[in-house]
C-alpha cells in the first residue's frame, strides 16, 4: 500500500507539497489592535453554545492588524519570504466558557494560503482579504515606536474596503490590550460528505501560546472607520465608543490545542 505523508493537504509521497508543515509553528510580528466597544448583542449573536458573552464589559472588540513572518521548526521559510510573510486583521470579542474568560476570533483575513488554512485548523475563521499596515523604521519618513508616531491600516475582501484606520501612539503602556489577552475558545467545523449528515467534525477548542514575547507596548489613540459589504458582516460591530489603540511587537509559538468538548467526546 501506497503511504503519503504531509500534515495537512495535499500529501505526497515526500510531503513536501504540503501546505503547511506540522507544528510547532513560529510567529513574529507587529501588531496594531483598536479596542472599542458594540452593542454587546452584536457579540452575543456571534457566540454558539455554549459559550456566553463577558459578565464584564460585554461589547469589547479588538480589531487587530498583524505583520507576519513565520516558520516552522527549521526555520528554513524565514529565507524564502515567500513562505513566511504574510498579513491579517481579526476581530475579538471576549467570552466566557465554564465560568473561564477567553478570547474569541470571530472574524479574520489574510492575503496567504498557508496562513488561510493554518487558521482553519485551528478554529480560526479565516477567509481570503487584502490587508495592509504602516510599518514602523528606524530612518527616512517611516515612524520610529515614539510618542506621536502615526500608522495606517486597511483591510478589504472581495474588491471592497471593509475597514480603515489611523493609530497615534501616545505612551508607553503596561500592556497590549485586554480583549485579545485570553486563550482562545474555538470551533472546528466540519460538514459531513453526505448530505444532511451533520456535522463529520464539532470540537469546541482551547488555543493558547506555548510561549510569547513581546516588546514594549505602546498605547495611543484611533481614528476607525468600518464599512459594509454584500458579504461581508464586520460592519455589525459598530464603533459605539473608542477605549484605545496600541502597538506591540510580539514573538509566539504555537504548538497545539486542547480539545473542551464535542457532541461525541462529552464535555472535559
Amino acid at each position: 500500500m501506497t503511504r503519503v505523508r504531509g500534515y495537512l493537504h495535499p500529501k505526497t509521497a515526500t510531503g513536501a507539497a504540503s501546505i503547511v508543515p506540522a507544528p510547532p509553528w513560529h510567529y513574529s510580528g507587529d501588531m496594531l489592535t483598536i479596542e472599542y466597544r458594540t452593542d454587546p448583542e452584536r457579540v452575543r449573536e456571534l457566540l454558539p453554545s455554549p459559550l456566553e458573552p463577558a459578565a464584564e464589559d460585554p461589547g469589547a472588540v479588538a480589531l487587530i492588524w498583524a505583520d507576519w513572518q513565520s516558520c516552522a521548526a527549521s526555520g528554513q521559510e524565514l529565507l524564502d519570504p515567500v513562505r513566511s510573510q504574510y498579513q491579517e486583521a481579526f476581530a475579538v470579542v471576549r467570552c466566557t466558557y465554564r465560568d473561564r474568560t477567553y478570547s474569541r476570533c470571530v472574524h479574520i483575513w489574510v492575503d496567504k494560503d498557508f496562513a488561510l488554512l493554518r487558521g482553519i485548523h485551528q478554529g480560526y475563521p479565516k477567509k481570503l482579504g487584502a490587508i495592509h499596515q504602516t510599518r514602523p523604521h528606524p530612518f527616512g519618513p517611516a515612524p520610529r515606536i515614539a510618542s506621536g508616531a502615526r500608522f495606517g491600516a486597511t483591510l478589504a475582501a472581495a474588491d471592497r474596503r471593509l475597514a480603515q484606520a489611523v493609530v497615534t501612539l501616545r505612551e508607553p503602556s503596561a500592556t497590549g490590550g485586554f480583549v485579545n489577552a485570553h486563550p482562545m475558545a474555538h470551533h472546528r467545523w466540519l460538514p459531513s460528505i453526505e448530505k444532511g449528515g451533520g456535522y463529520a467534525l464539532d470540537e469546541l477548542v482551547e488555543s493558547r501560546a506555548a510561549s510569547f514575547e513581546a516588546g514594549q507596548p505602546w498605547r495611543g489613540d484611533a481614528e476607525l472607520e468600518l464599512f459594509a459589504s454584500p458579504t461581508e458582516e464586520l460592519a455589525r460591530l459598530a464603533v459605539r465608543e473608542p477605549i484605545a489603540a496600541y502597538y506591540q511587537q510580539v514573538g509566539v509559538v504555537w504548538d497545539g490545542g486542547r480539545l473542551l468538548e464535542s457532541p461525541t467526546s462529552g464535555a472535559e
